[in-house]
């Protein structure tokens, strides 16, 4: 069965602008931010991503543990911290189709947190906030053939990812899959889903948000449960991934450098020889001597190989 949820018009909106706003990352090369950037990104997700489940530390002190560095802070929460860094350095190995890749993943994220991590759960759980129960999960028993029902969904629907990123993640929240650590699982696979398609998604502050949105990230999964469909969390999801990319384009439109352009063209000419005028077709937003200075840079960088002279000149990468 398909979860259930409806087509909005403000989900129509949002996933007409998310589409603009990939298209700018794609003309603008951000897909794949500088280094300095990919670094500072997954600390602050990592950060983000574990704070929203009530882990102390700060960013400062996450930086430390990224870089090895030994910290006074107490064992669970650099456990958690040690875990989300493992399970952000294998993002790319998982495969979001596939429900042992799932397992694996939580497997890495709940290590000496709790026991059996990555096996479902075999007791009733409820959520409760103050002295009320917030929500019900299914019977233990129901859990696993409604989790082979979500994958099934995830291969096989006609939804666009972007649709199925949140569905997915809502219901994760509703089954409640495991004794704990759902929440860091829903969100860490809307990621996974996502940058399937989008590589850019691996590195988007999207957990940032989230946490800065915390009261209404989760009223929109409460009313969703009220509702009975995931409507009204997929437009909220839908919008966090927006303001992402938008952050994104406002920060970095004009911060690329031309080895971080080397870097990208590195990725498309691969071993093929090419010229600069090829270089400039790929890098429609820079000019003619911007193109010759990220070449020069290249050849004097030890990057790029440079054949030929004059209008003959080509360039490859070394290996």
């Amino acid at each position: 069965m398909k979860p259930p949820y409806n087509i909005t018009d403000r989900i129509l909106e949002l996933i007409s602008s998310i589409s603009e706003k990939l298209g700018e990352v794609n003309s603008f090369h951000l897909h794949k931010p500088r280094t300095e950037l990919r670094k500072k990104n997954r600390i602050k997700t990592i950060h983000s991503f574990l704070e929203i489940e009530g882990n102390s530390l700060t960013e400062d002190q996450i930086t430390a543990i990224f870089e090895n560095k030994k910290i006074i802070a107490p064992k669970k929460d650099i456990t958690e911290v040690k875990n989300a860094i493992s399970v952000y350095n294998k993002i790319q190995e998982f495969d979001y189709r596939i429900f042992a890749s799932f397992l694996k993943a939580h497997s890495i994220l709940m290590n000496e947190l709790i026991d059996a991590p990555g096996s479902l759960r075999g007791k009733s759980v409820g959520i409760i906030k103050g002295s009320k129960l917030a929500h019900l999960a299914p019977p233990s028993e129901q859990v696993k053939p409604l989790m082979k029902n979500l994958f099934n969904y995830l291969k096989k629907d006609k939804d666009i990812l972007l649709i199925k990123s949140c569905v997915f993640h809502y219901e994760i929240e509703f089954i409640h899959p495991f004794i704990d650590g759902n929440g860091r699982m829903g969100r860490l696979w809307q990621t996974v889903i996502l940058m399937n398609k989008y590589p850019v998604f691996e590195f988007l502050p999207i957990e940032l948000l989230i946490k800065q949105r915390q009261k209404q990230y989760y009223d929109s999964l409460s009313r969703s449960d009220a509702a009975g469909n995931s409507t009204i969390f997929i437009e909220f999801m839908l919008g966090i991934i927006e303001d992402s990319l938008e952050s994104l384009l406002q920060i970095q439109s004009t911060s690329l450098t031309g080895l971080d352009r080397i870097t990208i063209a590195q990725e498309k000419f691969q071993r093929d020889s090419f010229s600069r005028q090829e270089y400039l077709r790929y890098f429609k937003n820079v000019s003619t001597a911007t193109a010759s200075r990220d070449l020069k840079t290249g050849v004097d960088e030890g990057i790029l190989i440079k054949v030929g002279d004059k209008r003959m000149t080509k360039y490859k990468f070394k290996k």
